[in-house]
Order: structure tokens, then C-alpha cells, then sequence
């Protein structure tokens, strides 16, 4: 079993790792395969059952210095994901199509995103927090021949992510947006919408969503709890007048699990 000390050196080493390679990033592709391999290495500590024990002997502790590394990796890691993202669209524009470790391991969370509430040819999904490499639209699209809509604050992610689609999602009905969600009509339409795990606020927006969303909407949260919270911002309460929890997706070997809201 892995000791505390251990535990969090790596955990030190990982910020480090994560605060150079955010710093380092210039539009090029020149330290993709480095970031990828700590995203790798990351994604398999994450999901790592012998680390467990030692994460709950963490999160038991009342060191603030503790406290202030776990977010700094969880907004560091998210930073260096959408970066990785941008390397991966720069990549596919130069003709290379490989997949990392770490976007195997989404896709295969992907199939089972809404658990009962499937998407069908009719349904109007709404991704926030889409990348630069929108895998969600793209295999959801491809899959169901529903309508996707992804959007994103990043300007780059947007621009990167309409080139991805133009080469990889020809057909299919997919529409990537920089916006907000109160700027968008196809919120009120949407009949599944699906939180990124990495996108920091998503409470906040979620609440916000009741008065921009229809009665029927099914919203996907991805979160990571526990182990996973240093990869993901967990699962947070709702206000019970607006938001119930109907189902938790737990996937033990993915990098994040999924709660499901519909309207109270």
C-alpha cells in the first residue's frame, strides 16, 4: 500500500508538472507528448484503487497547505486537459489521428453518459465546456443523429474545435459555439445537457439553468468524488425547489462518474 509521505510527494510532483507544462504551452505542438504522458500517468493515479486508502488519510487531515494543493491540481490538471485537447486538434490538423490513454478512457464514459435516458435521433443535447477536441458532439452525433451544441468561453478551443468537426463530424449535426448560456437559444431546447467535468463553476450554472431550461431536461453532471476529486470538482448539493439527483453512474475505471438532475 502506498504511504501518506508517498502520497503526497506524487502529489506535489503532479503540480509541478502541471504548473510547467501550462506555462509552456505557445499554440504549437512542441510539448504535446510530454503533457500527454503526465495526463496519462495522472488519469491512471486518479483511478488507481491502492491509492485510496491514503487519499482518505488526506482528506481526514487539517493541514491547510493540503487543502490548497488539492485545488491547485484540480484547476491546474483541468487547465493542462484543455490544453492536451488543443494539442490533440493541432495534431489532427497535421494528419495524426492517435489517441492517448487519457481520451480512451472518456470515450468509453461517453456510452453510458445518461444511463435510462437515452438520446435518441430526436433529442437536442447541449455540451458545456465542449474543448477543442469536442469528442462528446462528435460521438453522440455520430451515434444517434441527435443535435449537438458545444460551447466554450475559450475563443481557441471554439476555433480548433469547428476544424475538428469540419474534418471528423462531415454530416453530422453538430454546432460549436463561444458563448454564454443565457446567449443561447438552444438552451430552452436542449433536452439533454452535459457539464464537462473540468468546468469549475457547473453548480452555479446548473442552478442557473432552471429558469433557462425546459420541464423535461435531463442534465449529466460529471464529477469526480473522493480519489478522483484531485482530477475533477466534485459533486456538489442542489437546491432541493429546483434540482433533484434521479441517478449516479459510478464508473470505477474512468477518470470521472456522472450525476444525473431533472427539474424537482
Amino acid at each position: 500500500m502506498i504511504t501518506l509521505v508517498h502520497f503526497q510527494t506524487c502529489l506535489s510532483e503532479f503540480a509541478e508538472k502541471f504548473d510547467k507544462f501550462a506555462s509552456k504551452y505557445d499554440h504549437t505542438i512542441q510539448h504535446s507528448s510530454e503533457l500527454e504522458a503526465v495526463i496519462n500517468d495522472y488519469s491512471r493515479f486518479v483511478t488507481n484503487q491502492e491509492n485510496k486508502a491514503a487519499w482518505e488519510q488526506l482528506e481526514h487531515s487539517e493541514l491547510e497547505e493540503l487543502d490548497s494543493l488539492v485545488w491547485q491540481l484540480r484547476n491546474k490538471s483541468a487547465q493542462c486537459v484543455a490544453i492536451m485537447e488543443k494539442y490533440r486538434a493541432l495534431k489532427l490538423e497535421n494528419g495524426d489521428v492517435q489517441i492517448a490513454d487519457y481520451f480512451k478512457n472518456i470515450e468509453e464514459c461517453i456510452d453510458k453518459e445518461f444511463g435510462s435516458f437515452h438520446v435518441t435521433s430526436d433529442s437536442r443535447v447541449l455540451l458545456v465546456g465542449s474543448g477543442s477536441f469536442p469528442m462528446t458532439p462528435l460521438l453522440i452525433a455520430k451515434r444517434t443523429g441527435a443535435q449537438v451544441v458545444g460551447i466554450d468561453i475559450d475563443e481557441e478551443s471554439i476555433t480548433l474545435g469547428r476544424k475538428v468537426v469540419e474534418t471528423l463530424g462531415t454530416g453530422l449535426k453538430i454546432r460549436l459555439e463561444s458563448t454564454l448560456l443565457e446567449n443561447l437559444d438552444y438552451t430552452r431546447e436542449a433536452t439533454h445537457i452535459i457539464f464537462s467535468s473540468t468546468v469549475a463553476p457547473k453548480y452555479e450554472l446548473l442552478d442557473q439553468l432552471h429558469a433557462l431550461t425546459n420541464t423535461q431536461v435531463v442534465v449529466a453532471m460529471r464529477y469526480g468524488d473522493q480519489l478522483k476529486s484531485l482530477f475533477n470538482y466534485p459533486m456538489r448539493a442542489t437546491d432541493s425547489n429546483k434540482w433533484k439527483l434521479v441517478d449516479t453512474i459510478l464508473r470505477p475505471d474512468d477518470v470521472f462518474d456522472i450525476a444525473l438532475y431533472q427539474k424537482a
